[in-house]
């Protein structure tokens, strides 16, 4: 019998919330996935009722939480000051044992910092890293750290690697997922300082196999790109505007001339698989590794599917014990000491 796995779920988190965190909740909410729709009672409560007939409904419970942080405050600052936040109080239920992880689709720093401050870092972690998966021609890829430390140190690198090898491994079900590090050229030696003194680091992780380029993150020559959170960051923005603009010229061409309408009629079949493909709400969010439970951070314009798979990857990761592998393997590794 599969044990319950539960999540909660930052209900007033999100451009679209609550209407698309409520749906989304009943929609991955079953007998094995238990939802903590966290937020304020009187918001959430007739919206949830709107969907008694859906099967989902009775696997959500509410939690009351009466306030929310905007997306135009300072998060870290927020998060202290709104203890009563529907983000907090998600983090909190992780905090107190109720929940295996959280999810949220509103403010990314505000996530991260009641993460960190109420899940709390696994022993041995220096810095949790946001892990982002992204398609590729081979499927699924994790890149990490894609933008919680602009600054990180090699140790650092080392951790990511571990703990984004350990994600491949529990969430995308690669049972030895190739490891490489972001630089400006293949060859040892070639990037700069920092990637200069981690290699030796990585050398040390099973998979291992040496610098990549950025061609090679959609080409998914590594499973589990590592990098700085700067680095990362522009290269997940970068990754995420291409899909757009390559898509926007593709819509473009085919409506430009008749011919071009009769063909993107007959290539709409294929262009629609693509876009399943590359579709960032098949997984539905970041992960932030390193803390003591599962933290998902949604695309603030996710819709209510997005909602559901940020909360299935939660679930997998939970029922994985990715926390628990990350534990184990970091109180090991050498650059395990906290700072």
């Amino acid at each position: 019998m599969t044990r319950e796995t539960v999540i909660a779920l930052d209900g007033m988190g999100g451009d679209h919330a609550p209407d698309v965190t409520v749906q989304g909740a009943v929609d991955a909410a079953g007998p094995n996935l238990h939802i903590l729709l966290v937020g304020d009672s009187d918001t959430l409560a007739p919206r949830l009722d709107a969907l008694a007939a859906q099967p989902g409904h009775r696997f959500v419970e509410i939690v009351h939480a009466p306030d929310k942080i905007f997306s135009t405050e300072d998060g870290a600052r927020a998060v202290r000051s709104k203890p009563e936040s529907s983000v907090v109080v998600a983090c909190q239920t992780v905090r107190d044992g109720r929940a295996q992880g959280a999810v949220s689709l509103g403010h990314t720093g505000a996530m991260m910092a009641a993460a960190t401050l109420h899940m709390r870092r696994i022993p041995g972690v220096q810095r949790p890293g946001i892990a982002v998966v992204l398609p590729s021609r081979a499927g699924f890829i994790v890149l990490i750290d894609a933008g919680a430390n602009a600054d990180a140190r090699p140790e650092h690198l080392q951790q990511f690697a571990i703990m984004g090898r350990l994600f491949a491994q529990g969430v995308l079900g690669d049972p030895a997922p190739k490891v490489g590090l972001l630089s400006i050229g293949e060859e040892e030696g070639r990037g700069s300082e920092l990637i200069q003194q981690a290699t030796p680091l990585l050398r040390e992780i099973p998979g291992f196999i040496g610098n990549v380029e950025g061609r090679d993150i959609p080409r998914g020559t590594a499973r589990v790109v590592v990098t700085d959170g700067f680095t990362g960051n522009v290269a997940l923005k970068l990754y995420e505007g291409s899909a757009e603009f390559l898509f926007s010229e593709m819509r473009a061409a085919v409506t430009e001339t008749l011919i071009g309408r009769i063909g993107g009629l007959l290539i709409r079949p294929s262009v629609g698989r693509m876009r399943d493909r590359l579709d960032p709400e098949a997984v539905g969010g970041a992960v932030l590794l390193g803390v003591r439970g599962l933290a998902v951070i949604g695309h603030g314009s996710g819709s209510a599917t997005a909602v559901a798979n940020a909360l299935h990857t939660a679930a997998r990761g939970a029922r994985e014990q990715v926390v628990d592998r990350l534990a184990a393997e970091l109180g090991e590794s050498p650059g395990s000491l906290s700072t």
